[in-house]
């Protein structure tokens, strides 16, 4: 199957979309355009919401399909978080290892799985994390609240870095031990 065939089913098409979503994100960011960023971001959450759902409705699931999912939330997080890690809102280490927990878990979900990816339990909830962590400072800057503050958010930052790295190690302990 040719790459714009793939694309062209409903369910990639909105993971496209989130894709390009994540330059704009930045660029919103990164301009001090808050109300656009939650904007953007608030579409993009959608877009993670429902090709899931579209791809089940109408038989559109595939490995490209989970993968490409995953890849597009990767690359919205990591672009987002880096954009805030920019403007000094976010510790500049966590884009860097949302990144390497991505990579981590494309490579060796393949050799633990050929069913595809597979995710921890941390993983997963960290993976809702890098979403939120995300969206705190966007939406208090958009809806201009004093709460929660710099070092609350910097400090939910290093926590995110804490449990990336818990689950990051994880994920090599149960690599070392497979057979």
């Amino acid at each position: 199957m040719d790459t714009a065939a793939i694309w062209s089913t409903r369910a990639n098409a909105l993971t496209l979309v989130r894709l390009l979503l994540a330059p704009a994100l930045a660029a919103a960011v990164l301009s001090g355009a808050p109300v656009l960023a939650a904007a953007l971001f608030f579409l993009a959450v959608g877009t993670d919401l429902a090709d899931g759902w579209v791809a089940r409705r109408y038989g559109e699931e595939t490995p490209f399909g989970g993968f490409a999912d995953h890849a597009a939330d990767a690359a919205f997080v990591v672009t987002g978080t880096a954009a805030l890690a920019r403007i000094g809102v976010l510790p500049a280490l966590l884009p860097w290892l949302i990144a390497a927990a991505f990579i981590q878990y494309s490579l060796d979900s393949r050799m633990l799985s050929a069913s595809g990816l597979v995710a921890s339990r941390l993983g997963r909830w960290n993976g809702i994390a890098y979403y939120v962590i995300a969206a705190i400072p966007i939406v208090r800057d958009a809806l201009a609240l004093g709460w929660p503050g710099p070092a609350l958010v910097s400090a939910l930052g290093w926590g995110l870095i804490a449990t990336t790295v818990l689950s990051m190690l994880d994920r090599l302990r149960r690599l070392a031990r497979r057979p």
